[in-house]
């Protein structure tokens, strides 16, 4: 899958939202809230098109957008690449970079505890 840029994501973000959008109300939803024009939100939603990010589709004589890509798997690629970029491609130093630079709060700990026993179970 092809990374999808910062801007790319807000088009994605109300893609994911609602399932399905026209150009009109993507321009609505996501270019009134960047302050982008028609222009903007277009060329963007043209470089989704190229990535086979989104699927254009007709309907009721009007073009429609769908993300073709989850946003899932977005995460899991973002996650990946930054973790790999930063981290050597490995969780604990990112946990603990984290732990040492701002405070955990003690239910951000008690959910990082119940993960780390529930991945442990899982590997019996």
């Amino acid at each position: 899958m092809t990374r999808i840029s910062a801007a790319e994501n807000h088009v994605m973000e109300a893609l994911w939202a609602s399932g399905s959008m026209s150009a009109d109300e993507i321009i609505a939803q996501v270019g009134t809230a960047q302050g982008w024009g028609e222009a903007t939100v277009k060329t963007l939603i043209h470089r989704l098109l190229k990535k086979k990010a989104l699927q254009s589709e007709r309907e009721a004589g009007r073009v429609r957008y769908k993300p073709l890509v989850s946003r899932d798997e977005h995460l899991t690629l973002e996650s990946q690449t930054f973790l790999d970029r930063l981290f050597g491609g490995e969780l604990a130093p990112l946990v603990a970079h984290y732990a040492r630079h701002r405070q955990l709060s003690a239910d951000e700990t008690a959910r990082l505890r119940k993960l780390i026993e529930e991945m442990e179970a899982g590997d019996d």
